[in-house]
């Protein structure tokens, strides 16, 4: 499966590497066979795992369990080392930059995949699936792209 191909079906899924709201620690393991850092919240009850670009979100009820997660996609842009690393591990190359324009049309030729609504958020616009509740962040600050995203990128793709 090609990185675009992950991405479309995260957003129809709410999975992404098999993992999504419920999965345990144990499960990404199996699942996603890189280095990553935990930063647990003072009161002990919240962690993120942190990938590099990709982050999961976990609640502790008797274990962790994940409650979100995201793809943060803009964080490739000026890292293209972190986008090798994780492709020489993972078999997915994940592009610098990624268009909405792209990413609407491997999108929209999914068979039933689930409606996007259309969210002003000022300097993005938002592209949400209710029904996985997944939500595209749009670069919209009307930039041009330089070693930086620009007007039309994808910033991110996240769960929750």
């Amino acid at each position: 499966m090609s990185a675009l191909e992950r991405i479309v079906s995260f957003i129809a899924t709410g999975r992404i590497y098999g993992i999504g709201v419920g999965s345990t620690p144990s499960d990404m393991q199996r699942a996603v066979d890189f280095d990553f850092v935990d930063i647990v919240d003072e009161d002990g009850d919240s962690m993120r795992r942190d990938y590099g670009f990709i982050e999961f979100y976990l609640n502790l009820d008797q274990e962790w369990r994940v409650s979100g997660g995201s793809v943060e996609l803009h964080r490739l842009a000026g890292r293209a080392d972190m986008a090798e690393r994780w492709s020489a591990k993972m078999q997915d190359r994940f592009p610098r930059y990624l268009t909405w324009d792209e990413l609407r049309s491997a999108y929209s030729s999914l068979p039933g995949a689930p409606a996007l609504r259309s969210i002003d958020q000022g300097d993005f616009q938002e592209y949400r699936a209710t029904e996985t509740k997944v939500s595209v962040l749009v670069s919209s600050d009307g930039e041009e792209r330089d070693e930086w995203l620009g007007h039309g990128d994808v910033w991110s793709v996240s769960l929750g």
